[in-house]
This record gives structure tokens, sequence and C-alpha cells, in this order.
């Protein structure tokens, strides 16, 4: 590296630094106080710790106080509570308790600890032979506490099948202690598992811990073609003593005609998946004593699916009266073949005396949305759910949902299925709901040059009888001092969400397929003679929504105006636009990317002669894409972990069915194998990126996770050796240990830096470009 390039990597990394540092909310819980005007609020805070490699992980309080007046008061923690070695915190339903979980390294007990108002009130070692590590995953992740909080069920990992043991007279027939030193473990038989991220954990299953007595079982009744996951408490029923518990289980036995693979399920939400009920392990049930003729009872000790009419149940929460269970549903993205797709929400009429031989009839609350009017409510797309959604109302459900290109806060009415976006209506900025604190909303807001800041949503009522809601910052939180540091850095930009037209849209395509899609255009000052980063989400049914990232302020901050496509099959704009990619990759979305170029330029807002691109997953896709077919448009390029060759990666990825549902659209379903034939994978082939190599004439540098079962490394560099055998220009940098995000807090911040390296060196931007 020469002194230039040294300089420039120290710059440079001192500025991405503070983006790094910025402190991110996780999560929040609202308390209720014996003062109607007061309440407490308990948020989980993490912040990178490059030093250790990870994030620490934080608790901070805050008071919240209001008045017939409406006037706002937040108090805080002075100082947060650092979480050292901490898994999941969760508050039970009355407040007065806290679970804390930390999960034990390999063979290390896991430590369930249950903390009252001044003490840690009991600790519990669960040792490896009964469960493994709790998950705290985004998806099978359920942890409830039941509502007398005397027993809490969670999902952890089950203990593995015991390996064979060898020593020196050869196979030894009984097991022996880990301890003895005079033999060694064999590997046994290889277990599927769900691909990426989860490839080292165990099968997630349904547990119960008796606070009192300190005891863990095993819930009973499961199938084994089940993964488990989401788990909740049924209300306690009226005429007797069982404890029923609710949760979403995942067949197992979903690989290519119904054979028993478990397809990758990371950002797939097309897994078949059902809701299901089964007694609490610890109940007192006429069930065990029960004869083995008495069907009924027998009935009664296994699981039962309650919505078996439909393909997919998940997220499922019990209205605080208890009279009502609802859910979502990605129906659409499991009969399509689509990774993700437009969600409906789902309600059960919850018996107070339900007994499990009892059919439950599934009503339709929120339903799907196939081609919105301009500005009106475009379906349901929602990645989580909190735990306590309802309102004071008890019918008023809050979530969370994409938008077209923001991410906005939703009151649903279960009753009438009236969905009614209460976050501003005329702000660009994303908001997400952090917790509901009675009949208000505990919320977050941002923008991609703007931090998270804490806002506080109540409603007002209008003179027409009517309602709004009205949002209150809170100026004086302590996140604000790190925040105010990176809004100085980007007080020189400037955003806006563009509607791109489709040009020329083919007759063949639904009306939402020829519907406007959008771009977020983050600009500097004279943003017209300034370099342009072409910016590309993956999926491609992912979104990239106007909120606060740390990498894209990082890329304005070095003097980049910033494209930022949703192309059509991006999530938020209903289903007829989303389902109009598949079968189309490689043109449409190819072309929708050069459109929204062509619209800045011929607005005046970039200079096209200094632009480049960068994506990863199916944005690397893109990537790779653009700079083949329009080799003359982009002056470099970066790509993480990008699709370069479908056909080499149908037979090496964990999701092989999206391969066939990207590549060949609706009918990809029934012709996919494990086993694809010749004119599929020349079908892969044309519609890869690989296939326009020759063309190539930008600078790439590859970034790659070499944990990565999503994309393995093998497709990236294979494209990239390719390149170079070409004479392009190719750098490649290797992560061993990452998977396909990059994931780890230096990974992550050393391929940002080279990037923001990279771009600078090749668009020739100057210091003062970069200054201002």
């Amino acid at each position: 590296m020469d002194a230039l390039a040294s300089e420039e990597y120290a710059s440079q990394s001192k500025l991405l630094q503070e983006f790094t540092n910025v402190p991110s909310i996780d999560g929040a819980w609202v308390f209720q106080t014996n003062n109607e005007d007061r309440s407490t609020a308990m948020y989980s805070i993490s912040q990178t710790n490059l030093l250790a490699n990870n994030k620490r992980k934080y608790i901070l309080f805050s008071h919240i106080m209001r008045n017939g007046t409406n006037l706002l008061d937040f108090q805080w923690s002075p100082f947060p509570i650092q979480m050292d070695g901490v898994s999941a915190v969760v508050p039970s339903p009355s407040g007065s308790k806290l679970l804390v979980v930390r999960n034990g390294e390999k063979g290390s007990p896991t430590k369930l600890e249950i903390v009252d108002q001044s003490h840690v009130e009991k600790e519990i070692h669960v040792a490896q032979s009964v469960h493994g590590p709790l998950y705290t995953d985004e998806w099978f992740h359920g942890i409830s506490w039941n509502q007398e909080e005397t027993l809490i069920a969670y999902i952890a990992e089950e203990s593995p099948e015991p390996k064979p043991v060898f020593d020196y007279t050869g196979y030894r027939k009984e097991g022996s202690s880990e301890k003895d030193c005079n033999n060694w473990k064999g590997q046994g038989d290889w277990e599927e598992d769900w691909g990426e991220t989860y490839s080292k954990k165990g099968r997630p299953s349904l547990f119960v811990l008796d606070i009192a007595s300190g005891e863990v079982r095993a819930a009973k009744g499961i199938s084994r073609s089940l993964s488990v996951g989401q788990v909740v408490w049924a209300p306690p029923s009226s005429c007797g003593r069982e404890k029923y518990l609710i949760f979403v289980g995942w067949l197992e036995h979903n690989g290519f005609q119904n054979t028993p693979r478990k397809l990758g399920i990371k950002y797939c939400s097309n897994r078949p998946c059902s809701l299901y009920a089964t007694l609490c392990p610890f109940e007192e049930s006429d069930v065990d004593n029960a004869p083995v003729s008495d069907s009924k009872l027998e009935s009664a000790s296994v699981a039962i699916n309650l919505t078996p009419s439909i393909s997919s149940a998940f997220f499922p929460r019990f209205s605080k009266d208890g009279k009502l269970l609802v859910f979502l549903s990605a129906n659409h993205a499991v009969d399509s073949g689509a990774h993700n797709a437009t969600d409906s929400l789902h309600k059960i009429n919850w018996p107070s005396d339900w007994k499990m031989d009892q059919y439950l009839e599934i009503t339709d609350v929120v339903p799907i949305v196939m081609c919105p009017q301009d500005g009106c409510f475009p379906g349901l797309y929602c990645s989580s759910m909190l735990s306590d959604p309802w309102l004071s109302d008890r019918c008023t459900m809050i979530l969370t949902s994409a938008w077209r290109s923001t991410e906005v806060i939703l009151s649903i009415d279960v009753l009438s299925g009236k969905a009614t976006r209460i976050s501003p209506e005329n702000s660009e900025y994303s908001w997400s709901a952090l917790a509901v604190d009675g009949h208000n909303v505990l919320a977050v807001s941002s923008s991609p040059i703007d931090p998270p800041q804490i806002k506080y949503g109540h409603q007002v009522s209008l003179k027409d009888q009517t309602c709004t809601w009205v949002w209150d910052e809170v100026n004086n939180n302590p996140l604000m001092a790190a925040n105010n540091k990176v809004k100085a850095l980007l007080s020189h930009h400037q955003f806006s969400i563009l509607k791109i037209p489709v040009t020329n849209p083919s007759d063949d395509l639904s009306d939402g397929g020829k519907l406007p899609f959008e771009a977020i255009f983050v600009s500097c000052k004279d943003s017209s003679h300034k370099p342009t980063i072409l910016v590309l989400h993956g999926g491609p049914h992912s979104v990239s929504v106007s909120n606060y990232s740390k990498t894209s302020a990082f890329l304005a901050s070095l003097g980049f105006n910033l494209l930022i496509v949703n192309y059509r099959g991006t999530p938020g704009f209903g289903e007829e636009a989303l389902q109009s990619l598949p079968g189309k990759v490689g043109s449409q979305d190819v072309q929708d990317c050069l459109t929204a170029l062509d619209y800045v330029i011929e607005e005046g807002l970039i200079d096209t002669s200094k632009v480049a691109v960068v994506g990863i997953s199916h944005g690397g896709f893109l990537t790779t894409h653009l700079i083949g077919q329009a080799p003359d448009r982009f002056m470099a390029a970066a790509a993480r972990n990008p699709v370069c060759n479908l056909s080499l990666m149908i037979g090496t990825t964990d999701i092989p069915d999206w391969c066939y549902a990207v590549a060949c659209g609706s009918e990809g379903r029934q012709h996919a194998s494990e086993s694809p034939s010749p004119d599929h994978l020349r079908l892969f082939y044309q519609k890869s990126p690989i296939a326009h190599i020759s063309k190539v004439k930008a600078p790439l540098l590859m970034l790659l996770g070499g944990a990565d079962l999503r994309v393995p490394v093998s497709n990236g560099l294979q494209y990239a050796r390719a390149l170079r055998e070409r004479g392009g220009e190719i750098r490649i940098m290797m992560f061993p240990d990452d998977i396909h995000e990059i994931n780890i807090p230096q990974s992550d911040f050393e391929s940002f830096l080279n990037i923001g390296v990279w771009f600078k060196k090749h668009l020739s931007i100057s210091a003062s470009d970069a200054a201002v």
C-alpha cells in the first residue's frame, strides 16, 4: 500500500468509526404504574464493539409522564446498564419480574435468571443433556410467560443425538465420559438443517420451565417432522385446568417432490408453516392415565394443527381479553414460490372453554392487496410483530410495515379489518413501533440522513369528531449525543423519494406491474457535479426503506450521491408488482435500474460520467449484470456475495427452489429438481451475469463470506477468475468466517471501508467534494 492509499484508509476508517459508534434501538417494553399518567419504558440498545468483534448490549430506562394538556416528559436513567453475556431479556406480563437468558458456550449449561425488582430471585442452570442454547433469532425465537407468571415456555436447541464412540478395541457399544481421553467420537449420520445461519444449530424444540421447582420439561406430542418456534400461552380455560401452548410449526419435508429436505429459511417466508396447540408438559391431565382405546383422550396428547386450511401461519397473538387469536400469513409466498410476498392477517374466535378436538374457523382480517391505487394502502409487509401489539381498546393492533419505499406504523381494527396509517402521511421518513403504552405508541423514526429518534404518539380529537395521531419528539434522550455527530456530518445532504415511470411496459404485464416503481435519492449540495452510486438491495423480494443505514450514510458523507432503487419485485407496492419479476430476472430488474438512472440524468440531478454500482446477493446479481449489459455506464462496481451463475448456484445453495422461481417464474415449481435438466441449466446460465462477462469494463471489488451457504463463494470466485482471465480489473476480499450478510463487526467495517476507498479511487472524488 503506497503512502497515498494508506492516508486514504486512515482518513476513511476514522470517518466510518463515527457512523459505527451510533447505537441502535433493538426493542422496548412499557410497564404501567399505579398512576395512569405515568409509565416506565425499558429499551434494549446495542452498539458495535470493533475491538472485541461483537456487539455491546445495554438496557436503558425512562419514566414517561403525561398530563391532561398532552404535555410529555421523559426522565431517563443517568447511565445504561451493560448486559455482558446476555442473550435475551423478557419481562413478565405484570412487569414485576424479568427473565435473563445466558446461552452457554459449547458444552456449558444455559443459565436462566429470574430477576425481581431488587435481586435475582432464582438462577436455573439447564444442562446440555436437557437442551442447548435458546433460540433468539427473529424467526424461531419464542419466549413466553404464562399469565400467572409461574411458567415460562421457550424454544431451544434439542440436545444432539449421541455420537458413536471408538477406542483401541474398535467400536464401543456403550457411551463414555466426555473427559475420557482413551477414546474418540465419530460423526454419525448427517442431519439436515435450515441452511444459512442455522447450520450449527440443533433442532428448534419447545420446552417449559416451572419457576418454583426449577424443572424444565420438553413439550410432548410434537411430530419429529416439525421444527417449532414463536410460542405463546393460550388464555386459561374457563371450565378446566388445562394450559395450552400455541406455537408455529414448520414442516421439515419441504424439499422438491416432498422429499425430506429443509430448504433455507433465513429471509424466506415461503416455507409452509401452521399454528399448532399442545398441552403444557406440566399439565396434570387424565390423558396420561387414559386407556389406549380412548381415542379422544389419546389425541389430546398430540399437537393439533389449528390452521390446516392455509399453507402459512405465523406470529400468533392473543387479544388482551383472550377472545381472539390473530396471526399473519405468507400464503401467497408459499403458493407462488416467491421467497417473500404480500402478507395477510387472519383471526380465530377463541372459545373460553376450548378443547383440543374442537374445530376453529379462520376469518380474514386484512386480505392481500393486488394492485393498490396511488397513495393507498399497498398491503401488509411485516418482518416482525410486537410481543404485545394491542392498544387499550383491545381490538386495535399496531404493526410496522413497508409502504412503498418507506416503513410506516399501521393500526389494524381486527373487528372491521380497517388498516390505517398512523405515522405521518406527509413524512418520507421511515417509522417503526417499539412498544404500545396503553392507548399510545412508543416509536422510532429515521431517514437516510437522520439517525433514529424516539417519538411518542397519541390520539387527538378533532372538531369534526374524528381523531388523528400526533407525534411528539423526545428531545432529551441520551442517544442524541452520538446521533448529533452523525447529523453534523450529513448536514449538507438531503433526500427525496422519486417515482419512476415504467418505460414501454409489455402487454403481458399485470396492471400492478405497469405502475411506477421508486428510488430514494440521497444528494449533496450541487449534486449534478458529484459522483453517484447506484445502490441495489437483495432478494429480489426485499426492500430498501428510507431509514437510517450506517453504510449508506458513510458513503454519502464521502461526497457521493446515492440512488437506491426499489425495482419492480420489491415488497411494499402490491402483489401484482411483486409477482411481475419472477421469470424475468436479469432483464426486467436490470432495465428498471437503468430506467432509474436515466430518470435522474434527465432531471439534471447527476453527472452521467461518474456512476458506480454496489449490491449484495441479488443486488450483486444486478451489479454484475449491469456492468456486463451496460459496460459504458459504470466507472466502478462492488459486489458482496453476488449471484453470478445460477447454473452453478443450483447445486450448492441452501435455496435451490429460489433459482427455479426467479428464472422460470410460476412454472418453476413443477419443474424443480435436485438434478436440473440440460435445458434448465442452459436457461439458468443465460439469465446470469456470467453470460455477459466478456463485455465488462468497470473495475470490480468482490467481497465474499467464506461460510456463506446462500450464495457459496464458488459463485463469486468463478466470476472473478473468469473476469481476470479476460484481462478485467478485479480485487477479491475473502472473510473466511462470515455468512451471507458479512456481518461480523470487523468484517462489516473492513468491507465498507474498502468499498469507500475503491469508489473514491475510481470516481476521482476530491477532498472538497467529500467535505460537503
